[in-house]
């Protein structure tokens, strides 16, 4: 099975269409899927309900496409680095369902485990659980959470080989790996593609069964907040 493509658009070739779910990855600007974004925003695809842990910052990450107006809902757990995400939801020109960021995880993860809810105390109490079964286990309160179960996700990784199996760099794992498992189609965009059975098994984080399409390119990395210290002199 053909994985590796020549490019972003190649990649979602055949995949995108409007109204749909798409999982994305990334914390922040870290570890984001920057060129499978920009291919998206190029394609046009509209009406997208994105599952991400944040919308990215007004002129990168999943934030390009709020300018084109191409997204319709966000499942989020932080929004506060993006002003225009944050005009549109209080414009009523975006739907915004918050999540915990624990319980976002758990719910891409239980999506693609094939566990289509789970209970947890989590959010009890709070908006958050406002509509949702309440159960009670040990003479504690729980809120039922869904799984999330999308119709695309899109991933960034650090190093991959061609079968699909994937290495992060440190904090750029993130939500990554969840998003990749809960999507019915998985792209990856990678710094490198090495050769099969260069990687060593255990140090492999996603393995390849879940990547459908595979793409190596060069990434900006934007840096979201640079935080430096004053030089030292003598």
């Amino acid at each position: 099975m053909k994985k590796v493509y020549a490019n972003a658009a190649d990649a979602l070739d055949g995949l995108l269409f409007d109204g749909m779910t798409i999982a994305a990855g990334g914390f922040g600007l870290c570890g984001i899927p920057e060129l499978l974004l920009q291919a998206i925003k190029e394609a046009g695809t509209k009406d997208l309900t994105f599952a991400s842990n944040n919308a990215g910052v007004d002129d990168f990450g999943i934030g390009i496409l709020l300018q084109t107006r191409q997204v319709k809902k966000m499942l989020s757990s932080y929004v506060g680095e993006n002003a225009e995400f944050m005009r549109q939801y209080l414009a009523g020109e975006l739907e915004i369902e918050f999540n915990p960021q624990g319980t976002l995880a758990e719910r891409m993860r239980a999506g693609g485990a094939g566990i289509p809810g789970f209970y947890t105390k989590t959010g009890v109490g709070t908006q958050v659980a406002e509509g949702k079964e309440h159960k009670d286990f040990d003479g504690e309160t729980y809120i039922l959470e869904r799984g999330i179960v999308a119709d695309l996700s899109i991933i960034k990784a650090w190093k991959a080989d061609d079968t699909g199996n994937l290495i992060f760099r440190k904090t750029a794992r993130n939500f990554n790996p969840p998003a990749a498992m809960c999507g019915k189609v998985c792209v990856a965009e990678v710094e490198e593609i090495v050769p099969r059975g260069s990687l060593d098994p255990d140090n492999i984080h996603l393995p390849g069964i879940y990547v459908h399409r595979l793409i190596q390119g060069d990434h900006e990395k934007r840096i979201e907040q640079r935080t430096t210290r004053k030089r030292e002199t003598a």
